[in-house]
């Protein structure tokens, strides 16, 4: 089973794509999409970042697709543009047919560091030991793709 995480934001947009399965659980490719403010239009944005993940889907073909649900904090305009791009994530997924599953911020945090209270840095190192990675995955963005990944193949009891 492939498993691709993805942790939407309009600058940066970090995946991870995870193949899990009989006890085993291999990282396959992370990284991150970045657009700045001075990439064109938000418009413009959003299509390369949905671009830049349809194709990602369509070369590595993931099973399926976990997603961080959207957090609530004090910024609404932020939250509006994480919103906007998680409904992106859903379109590239959905046009091409693969299922998608959302977890909370502590639910990522849970399955992968048994912890729902953890720091980011707790989390990356879980990371890079339940991997068998030599260095934490950079950016932190990607490194939360494979978080939300893990916490799904935990969640499918995959691996």
């Amino acid at each position: 089973m492939i498993v691709m995480g993805v942790d939407p934001g309009l600058a940066r947009v970090g995946y991870g794509l995870i193949r899990a399965g009989k006890g085993q659980k291999e990282m396959l490719l992370c990284g991150c999409i970045e657009t700045k403010p001075g990439d064109g239009t938000k418009t413009d944005r959003i299509c390369r970042i949905f671009s830049e993940l349809t194709g990602l889907m369509e070369a590595w073909k993931p099973d399926e697709v976990a997603i961080e649900q959207l957090f609530f904090s004090r910024n609404t305009s932020s939250a509006m543009q994480v919103a906007e791009v998680r409904g992106i994530i859903l379109l590239a997924a959905g046009r091409i047919g693969i299922p998608v599953t959302e977890y909370t911020p502590n639910q990522v945090k849970q399955a992968v560091t048994g912890s729902g209270r953890a720091d980011k840095r707790q989390v990356q190192e879980m990371i890079r030991r339940i991997l068998s990675l030599d260095r934490i995955p950079t950016p932190d963005d990607a490194a939360d793709g494979l978080s939300i990944a893990l916490c799904h193949v935990h969640a499918r009891g995959a691996g």
